[in-house]
């Protein structure tokens, strides 16, 4: 029995052995943490590979009814931690409950921000995430400020993550092939436990500075700062020169502003 892959769900199943090791042994149980769960298994060329590792804690969660009977024929040992359910929508903490817990997987590439963005919800609980995304998404996760490709994402991971990109998967080790390649990048919870700025308001700024990304920071955030009275060189410029220091700053200028305002 084998798993038909549906393109609807953006399936694309890893058919080589040695790089379902390799991706399997860039996880590095950071902070101490093996307890592992995996999105989107499909038929296990990943998982097998994770359960090597004796001392991991491996569950799995999988939207594919066909890829869940898969998984409960081939590896009685998941037994009670394959999950049918998909993460964008579900509060991980009803599966894996409050411990800390790494995301990994070979993620579909049309949900691989989202399942990003969801990780960020839950970042004081996931010291790691690591698996594979398009190669351009696993870039720009990584880049630093100054490109093209540096962006919301880049920002808001390099907030509360060291990003590494591991390596480059061609095309032709998937069935069906991407029109794409794929890159396998890590990503650890790095020191700032908290922010000296206000987390979620510091989002907001990263979102709305690049929303308009062309426009220099002023325009983007002028419903921010409307009516307060900032200057700074840094509203003068593009939102994709600014390091996520830059934008800590930022925000706190902001809310300072704010504050002696009385609001």
């Amino acid at each position: 029995m084998s798993v038909r892959p549906k393109k609807h769900l953006g399936q694309h199943f890893l058919t080589d052995k040695n790089i379902c090791r390799k991706i399997a042994s860039q996880f590095t149980a950071h902070q101490g943490c093996k307890r592992v769960l995996e999105i989107g298994p499909g038929m296990g060329a990943l998982t097998e590979f994770l359960l090597e590792e004796e001392t991991n804690e491996v569950s799995v969660m999988e939207i594919d009814h066909e890829s869940v009977v898969y998984l409960e024929g081939h590896f009685p040992q998941l037994s009670g931690k394959i999950f049918e359910a998909d993460f964008l929508r579900i509060d991980p903490r009803k599966y894996m409950g409050d411990e800390p817990f790494a995301v990994v997987g070979n993620f579909p590439y049309n949900i691989s921000s989202q399942i990003l963005f969801k990780c960020l919800e839950y970042r004081n609980q996931i010291p790691e995430i690591m698996g594979m995304f398009q190669k351009e998404v696993a870039e720009r996760i990584a880049e630093p400020p100054g490109s093209k490709q540096y962006g919301i994402l880049s920002v808001l991971l390099q907030a509360f993550y060291d990003i590494e990109y591991c390596f480059t998967v061609d095309e032709h080790v998937f069935n069906p092939p991407p029109k794409v390649k794929s890159g396998v990048i890590r990503c650890t919870r790095n020191e700032r436990q908290t922010m000296a700025c206000d987390e979620r308001f510091f989002i907001q700024v990263v979102k709305m500075s690049f929303n308009q990304r062309r426009k220099t920071i002023r325009n983007s955030i002028k419903q921010l700062i409307s009516g307060f009275d900032i200057d700074h060189h840094f509203l003068t410029l593009r939102p994709e020169v600014l390091s996520v220091e830059n934008f800590i700053e930022l925000t706190l200028l902001i809310e300072d502003a704010r504050k002696s305002k009385g609001e």
